[in-house]
């Protein structure tokens, strides 16, 4: 039987730090309001000129490639994550495969937000459960800096969003002991004004982009925070206990928990409800924001890193964003 395995991570973030004393030069804000809220401290931005969404992807994925030991021929399938594209179309997963020299194989381009890793992931996993494909790349990657609202309107939101990007290289095993075990998808759209940008969209009587819409604030973030908290806090438990109870597993099992990086509150929220002690969850929100698709790839990339996920443990991947959208990945390393 054919099953689905990480073999390489990677990822990348700019150059830029931007502090939250640094925010303060546009907003009406503090380091100890972001913290209170947050648990954010910094942030990373793009630089114009160097960064692209697509090329930080790249970026990544040269990385997950080298530590697979896979080259870009070898790539079978493309599952890229985003809701920031470089371009309104095409996709920027088609931007990255051009940069890789991987011309010819698919590419699937997903927006799912916050959930968009994970996903991908899935979708990975099933080609390769089905014998379609042996070695997918899965990309998450934004550039946000560019559309939040800097102003004090639009702070709550323009203090939690950053830019990175991250990838797994995902290849076919017959190995049972180390693999995806099962993914875990949701969504509800009877919330998806809580959280959203409305422009540009093509449904307008006239071009999908005009300076009234600007003006009237159709391309910033609207999001009702408070919902958002409630709803994320109950799916990500629920998600994470369906991963487990799927696999006949309890919270006792996990080694380390990826939550999507949105909020340190709800991080420590769920990690209460699990029972788990703090060293089996982890934030680096602290450092980078909310980096929405690259969110858990860049946090997996850093805990394998840190020695935090060796083979065989239990790793748990779960996320909630915009849609609404929930989502878990369990995996035997």
């Amino acid at each position: 039987m054919k099953y689905a395995t990480i073999t390489g991570l990677g990822y990348y973030v700019p150059d830029n730090v931007i502090t939250n004393e640094d925010l303060t030069q546009y907003m009406e804000t503090s380091d100890e309001w972001i913290q209170e809220r947050t648990g954010i401290q910094q942030r990373r931005y793009f630089t114009y000129g160097k960064d692209t969404n697509a090329s930080m992807a790249a970026a990544a994925s040269r990385m997950a490639l080298e530590r697979a030991n896979v080259t870009a021929k070898e790539v079978d399938l493309i599952v890229y994550a985003t809701i920031t594209p470089d371009y309104f179309f095409p996709g920027s997963g088609f931007l990255m495969q051009r940069e890789l020299g991987m011309d010819g194989i698919g590419v699937i381009d997903i927006r799912d937000q916050c959930s968009g890793f994970v996903y991908a992931l899935s979708i990975a996993d099933q080609f390769i459960r089905t014998g379609t494909y042996k070695t997918i790349l899965v990309v998450g990657s934004e550039i946000q800096s560019t559309w939040i609202d800097k102003s004090n309107q639009g702070r709550s939101v323009a203090v939690i969003f950053g830019d990175g990007a991250g990838a797994a290289v995902v290849q076919a095993t017959s190995d049972p002991a180390h693999r995806i075990l099962s993914t875990h998808l949701h969504a509800d759209g009877r919330f998806a004004e809580d959280l959203y940008v409305k422009d540009p969209g093509s449904s307008r009587p006239n071009r999908s982009a005009t300076k009234e819409m600007v003006d009237e604030g159709g391309f910033n973030v609207v999001m009702n925070g408070n919902a958002v908290f409630k709803h994320a806090v109950v799916r990500f438990t629920e998600v994470i206990q369906e991963a487990l109870k799927a696999n006949e597993l309890s919270p006792e099992d996990i080694s380390l928990l990826v939550p999507h990086q949105a909020n340190i509150r709800i991080s420590d929220y769920v990690r209460q409800q699990l029972k788990l002690p703090e060293e089996k969850v982890i934030n680096n929100i602290q450092r980078y924001g909310n980096t929405t698709a690259a969110s858990i790839p860049i946090a997996l990339n850093e805990a394998w890193e840190q020695g935090r996920v060796r083979p065989g443990d239990l790793v748990c991947l779960a996320a909630f964003g915009s849609g609404f959208t929930w989502a878990s990945a369990l995996i035997r390393w």
